[in-house]
């Protein structure tokens, strides 16, 4: 097989210039996601129970009026968005610390007062985030269908970071760390604050902090109230990595305990007990408006099966509670942090109070495609409310996208505020939102708002912050582009969904950039199919062929390997060869794809990877994979300076980390 796609360089302008609207829109609010954050009185999770089923009817209700209002709309533009995560960090130089500061809330109502909310069209939007030391940044406006856009991804980036930094005390930073690496540890907050392990907290845990939960009511409700639910703390366990002198087996006693949490940590396991540790994690997520509901659900689809490849590409979060531990990614973490399910669902003991056993925490991998191309590979077992599944059938909702929603739909809201119980279904999707939006998914299919210029969206979540704009914006820019390939390319990636799930355990082990082999479609222009509207005959049919696809590292998966998969970054290229795009924008395009590149083959080190070699080579480390608060220091002091370009980082960034302008000569980005 060719390491390009000459056949792809067909119809390249067509497909742009129609679903791929290269005419920017008027701005309505973008296309973006920072959950639903309403507000008023919250109830208890006694209270919620009591509404549970209300929330289920009115949200389906709720759904249905928005379907049968937009389903048939087509030729929205493309529009995309990104949400970076932040968190604020204080240096005491002096005693060699670095905390995490607790000053989320001020620092977002001044950003607020500043920005949107004197000028509408403000270049920049701020928004809460779950940890009191964290905010969320996402560019004011969305961007449109043009290449050019991508040429300003890393200048709102940048803005964003300069804005918060603007606000700052000195010796505060914003950092854009996935896992702040003593999260959890004793003083890792400015102003200290301590744990309250009894029932009267709102986490009851042994290590963080209430103060360090944002102090908006959904957030500590839904922490409260997914303890409540489960009957038990969350119980988080993440493997030690094992140094010469980690001990063995690495065994933990924990002050202040009642016995819950000697009865959870496991051996040789880093122990966590909050859903701090993990929605107190950052990430980078982008969103898309489709131009149909048959274009999003297709694209959900694709998207969904590059989730775990991404993942370990951008694989930042190795360390967690002052420990080094054998993982680089957050994802199971986060997925453990906000488990509801009670010991039933669990499977832990038989069904007699609630009505399903539910495989999977409710943030996590998706359960089943949604396009009908992807219908034959839907080979997970899939609880859904049969009685919703029926109402929505009945109300016309073809199989694949009812059986979605009622499997969304086993989930009880976690929160709900006394304000928001009773709601007019036709023009509020508040009961929908609840239940879709605390389904924490790699990806999430995204109607639009009741009453809204926007379209139907998908958001791609699975990514991990890095350390500088330069990084974020070629994760950025490298997962639009994909969706451009895919569009006009008619790709298809689809491979069955188990397989997909065991991407996703591969993609968190240490170094799996380098290391791991993850299923992977062989032929991905087999046929000509699919095309978005539906599936031709090569993709008709109830079994797969195993033949489809192989094991791939992500080297080939990202650069091709000849006579095996032609490469996802040699098909981008392909792409851009046929696009009419400015010198300055190819440049940057082609210096995002370069970082890109060069991680899948090892030649850059992923930030996890970086970061463990940081704490390996610290003089004061003792090879037992603790991370001391001066450990601590040094390392995050570093990413800052690595963020302000302040330092150079060729192992990480390379040797053209920056944007490049054209200055009339080719560079080496050529």
């Amino acid at each position: 097989m060719s390491r390009t796609y000459p056949q792809f360089r067909k119809k390249t302008e067509k497909r742009v210039s129609s679903s791929v609207a290269v005419k920017p829109a008027p701005s309505p609010p973008p296309p973006l996601s920072p959950g639903l954050l309403s507000q008023g009185s919250p109830l208890s999770w006694e209270e919620t129970q009591k509404h549970a089923e209300h929330v289920r009817k009115h949200g389906i209700l709720q759904f249905l009026h928005i379907y049968r209002a937009v389903r048939e709309r087509h030729k929205d533009v493309l529009k995309w968005g990104d949400e970076v995560e932040y968190m604020l960090v204080a240096f005491d130089h002096e005693k060699k610390r670095a905390r995490l500061s607790l000053i989320g809330e001020q620092v977002l109502h001044t950003l607020q007062e500043k920005g949107e909310r004197v000028n509408p069209n403000h270049p920049t939007l701020w928004r809460p985030e779950y940890g009191s030391y964290m905010i969320e940044g996402t560019p004011g406006q969305p961007y449109g269908g043009t290449m050019s856009e991508f040429n300003t991804v890393q200048d709102n980036m940048k803005k964003r970071r300069q804005e918060a930094a603007s606000v700052l005390k000195e010796n505060e930073a914003l950092c854009t760390v996935t896992s702040f690496p003593r999260l959890g540890c004793p003083g890792f907050t400015i102003p200290e604050s301590y744990p309250t392990p009894v029932e009267a907290g709102v986490s009851k845990s042994l290590f963080f902090p209430d103060e360090a939960i944002n102090k908006h009511p959904r957030f500590s409700t839904l922490t409260r109230n997914i303890r409540h639910r489960r009957g038990e703390k969350v119980v988080i366990n993440v493997p030690i990595f094992k140094d010469k002198n980690t001990p063995s087996p690495f065994i933990e006693t924990f002050p202040n305990d009642d016995g819950e949490a000697a009865r959870a940590a496991k051996p040789d396991h880093v122990y966590m007990d909050a859903m701090g540790f993990g929605m107190g994690n950052c990430c980078l997520q982008v969103t898309f408006q489709a131009c149909s509901i048959s274009e999003a659900r297709y694209l959900y689809d694709q998207l969904a099966t590059i989730c775990p490849i991404v993942m370990a590409l951008s694989a930042a979060a190795p360390f967690y509670r002052g420990y080094v531990t054998d993982i680089d990614c957050r994802w199971g973490v986060i997925s453990a942090s906000v488990d509801d399910r009670t010991q039933e669902e669990r499977g832990l003991e038989p069904l007699k109070n609630n009505r399903y056993r539910i495989n999977k925490s409710r943030y996590d991998s998706i359960d089943s495609y949604l396009s009908e191309c992807g219908e034959k590979y839907n080979d997970i077992d899939l609880t859904i409310d049969k009685e919703i599944y029926d109402d929505l059938v009945s109300a016309g909702i073809d199989h694949l996208l009812a059986q979605h929603i009622a499997h969304l739909f086993i989930r009880d809201p976690l929160t709900l505020f006394e304000e928001k119980i009773h709601l007019d279904d036709a023009n509020e999707s508040d009961h929908f939102e609840n239940i879709q939006s605390t389904n924490w998914q790699t990806m999430r299919f995204k109607p639009p708002p009741p009453n809204s210029d926007i379209g139907w969206r998908v958001e791609f979540r699975p990514m991990e912050v890095q350390l500088t704009d330069f990084e974020n914006s070629a994760y950025v820019v490298f997962v639009v582009l994909l969706t451009r390939v895919i569009l006009s390319y008619k790709l298809d990636f689809l491979i069955p969904l188990s397989k997909v799930d065991e991407n996703m355990k591969e993609a968190q082990k240490r170094d799996a950039v380098r290391q791991g082999m993850f299923y992977f479609r062989k032929d991905i222009s087999k046929g000509g199919n699919p095309v978005v509207d539906g599936c031709g005959p090569a993709q008709n049919g109830t079994e797969t062929d195993v033949e489809e696809y192989t094991l791939m590292s992500i080297d080939t998966i990202i650069n091709g390997k000849e006579g095996v998969f032609p490469g996802l970054i040699p098909i981008l290229n392909s792409y851009l060869e046929n696009m009419e795009v400015d010198v300055d924008t190819r440049c940057s395009i082609l210096n995002y794809l370069k970082l890109i590149k060069k991680r899948a083959s090892g030649e850059l080190m992923t930030a996890a990877r970086w970061m463990r070699e940081f704490i390996a080579n610290h003089p004061d480390y003792k090879q037992d994979s603790v991370i001391t608060e001066e450990i601590n220091y040094s390392l995050i002091w570093r990413c800052n300076q690595i963020a302000q370009e302040q330092v150079e980082c060729p192992e990480l960034l390379g040797v053209c980390a920056n944007k490049i302008k054209y200055t009339g000569t080719k560079t080496g980005a050529f």
